[in-house]
């Protein structure tokens, strides 16, 4: 193999970082995570994860851990109503005796991390160590992370998500603004704190559509209920608007004038303290993005290929892409590890491609006059 006596760093221990951490273990390779949170237990934002069968499914089986995702799924989880903004509702797969989210089965982000990181060898990730830099040594790379330790490796693995600070090192293709930014609202113990639309969410999903914005809502198994607005602005919206993200106060403005037209019943949603918010515009890169490949550095998930969320892509492309990678450096086919690298980044940029496009068809679609009936016509499609 051409990663045999090769020491692998892997920066960010996301889904797609661990899974391919716990591949390439399987193979006998040497592979260290570096993973910014100070410690395993740091709470996980983010909403459940819906994996699909040819790609976060399939990355767990050949990781031999569908027991454990077997152990942890939600079975309801994924079941969705769709809504307008006057709560009528126009599908509610909660009365359905089949839905789509059967074969998108869901799980919470921190159990599939558990899972995933209980597959590892013994201190495999290095908490608390947020990459800063790298700087080339021989023919890998010296890593220096924020805990003032700096670390050898022959290859270098960017895991680290939206903002990749690996990826400058391989391409300088900058991400382009979709025309969409979303406020994600996690609400602790929502049952308390925001009781009605904890009713309607029925421990599942709401897509609520109209006049062109989304407002998306789930339950995770810990009882936190997380939503996201989605609004068609301008990309520097989040810096000119004004407010002060970390005052609710101020985002509850923003939303009832934003959001005027829509039923009172969506302000429950800010009515609570025990909630937080982050602003989060929305990104992808070109579609025909290529770069040359080099001998010692690759990216993978959104480090690789950002999307936004409107298709439910991103931690499944990750995970696929952990288990083609994984399948590329571990092929004895190849000689050098640039061919092994080449091959990956062909095929992946390819795939990429495509759901991006589908992704910011989606995209559109939720975000543009006559959402409901679009949905209701791609899911009828399906």
């Amino acid at each position: 193999m051409v990663i045999e006596h090769k020491k692998i760093a892997i920066v960010g221990g996301g889904p797609g970082g661990l899974t391919l951490a716990r591949l390439l273990q399987m193979k006998g390779a040497d592979v260290k995570v570096y993973e910014r949170d100070a410690h395993k237990n740091v709470r996980v934002q983010g909403a459940t994860l819906d994996l699909h069968e040819e790609s976060g499914l399939e990355a767990l089986r050949r990781a031999g851990l569908m027991d454990g995702f077997i152990a942890n799924y939600r079975p309801d989880a994924g079941k969705l109503k769709i809504l307008d903004k006057d709560f009528k509702v126009y599908l509610d797969e909660h009365s359905l005796l089949n839905s789509h989210s059967e074969d998108r089965p869901e799980i919470d982000r921190a159990p599939l991390r558990k899972i995933l990181l209980e597959s590892l060898q013994q201190d495999t990730v290095v908490w608390d160590s947020h990459f800063i830099s790298m700087e080339k040594k021989d023919n890998g790379w010296l890593l220096h992370c924020n805990n003032n330790k700096s670390y050898d490796a022959d290859l270098v693995i960017g895991a680290d998500g939206a903002r990749s600070k690996i990826r400058p090192y391989l391409t300088d293709i900058h991400p382009i603004y979709s025309g969409v930014t979303m406020l994600e609202g996690n609400i602790e113990n929502a049952e308390i704190n925001a009781p009605e639309i904890f009713k309607w969410v029925n421990g599942g999903k709401i897509f609520a559509l109209d006049e062109s914005k989304s407002l998306l809502l789930s339950i995770k198994g810990d009882g936190t209920l997380t939503f996201y607005t989605g609004c068609n602005v301008n990309e520097n919206w989040v810096h000119e608007s004004g407010i002060d993200f970390s005052k609710k106060e101020q985002v509850f403005e923003w939303f009832k004038n934003e959001f005027h037209t829509w039923d009172e019943r969506w302000n429950e949603l800010f009515e609570t303290e025990n909630i937080t918010i982050i602003p989060r515009p929305q990104y992808h890169y070109p579609l025909d993005q290529t770069w040359e490949a080099q001998p010692n550095i690759t990216l993978l998930g959104d480090a690789a290929h950002v999307m936004p969320p409107y298709a439910g892509e991103g931690v499944n492309m990750a995970m696929q892409d952990a288990f083609e990678l994984s399948e590329c450096l571990t092929d004895e086919k190849f000689s050098t590890m640039k061919e092994a690298l080449e091959q990956y980044e062909k095929n992946m940029l390819i795939r990429a491609s495509e759901m991006t496009e589908a992704t910011l068809d989606n995209t559109k679609l939720m975000h543009a006059e006559g959402a409901v009936d679009n949905l209701l016509k791609m899911f009828s499609a399906d």
